[in-house]
């Protein structure tokens, strides 16, 4: 959701005026803020009880795409909808992961609308138990943040996942489920059951990073947000 939030641009409609900017502008930030609480709750849950913590996620999201007026649905599918299209929780799809770092340096520039180009830098790698590997990003403009978006075998099937790839990590948008570095080493929680839809998915005003090579993985990853 978070990423389904809003993600690294703004639209391409003609100017709406400074009025109506500002309401825009606002309606975002709450949108923001509401999915860092989400994710700061989910995580407190997540400690003693993961399925719990997926619930709740799940039904926040309901919510805030059902009713938030920073929704990314569309107009149009905002009378229909009923909720988001995500699997049971499955504990198989979670994991604890250390971050093995880039051997060289390599960055990606994400071309975006209002945003300009938006610049990451791989960090490392993570590996996912009988997956594959996935690139962890950074992100190098203001803000910073850690980002690791998933393609995944079922993308673009019907009933699969989104063709361009799902989040499971965006830390400038709060969407993060855990870090740890105290012991020398960097680790991140990777639970795919909380993979979603970036905001282009469903609206296409919005530019959006997609997954790259470094992010894709022949296996079928059959947890998280779906796209019907």
């Amino acid at each position: 959701m978070s990423e389904s939030v809003i993600a690294f641009s703004g639209t391409s409609d003609p100017d709406p005026g400074p009025s109506a900017r500002a309401v825009t502008a606002v309606q975002i930030a709450d949108w923001r803020s509401r999915v860092f609480a989400m994710y700061a709750s989910v995580r407190r849950i997540a400690a003693t009880d993961p399925v719990a913590a997926h619930a709740y996620w799940r039904s926040t999201r309901d919510d805030l795409f059902g009713s938030h007026p920073a929704t990314p649905l569309l107009p149009e599918d905002r009378a229909d909808f009923t909720g988001l299209p995500i699997t049971a929780y499955d504990p198989e799809w979670r994991f604890d992961l250390e971050i093995h770092p880039a051997p060289e340096p390599r960055r990606m520039d994400v071309e975006t609308g209002t945003d300009g180009i938006v610049p990451f830098e791989l960090l490392g790698t993570v590996r996912v138990p009988f997956a594959g590997s996935l690139d962890v990003w950074r992100l190098t403009s203001y803000g910073g943040g850690l980002f690791v978006p998933v393609k995944d075998a079922l993308a673009g099937r019907p009933g699969g996942t989104y063709g361009g790839g799902r989040y499971l990590i965006d830390t400038i948008k709060g969407a993060d489920l855990g870090t740890d570095a105290s012991d020398g080493e960097a680790t991140l929680v990777l639970d795919f059951n909380f993979a979603y839809n970036p905001s282009c998915a469903y609206d296409p005003a919005w530019a959006c990073p997609l997954a790259q090579a470094g992010n894709t993985l022949a296996a079928e990853v059959p947890v998280g947000e779906r796209y019907p």
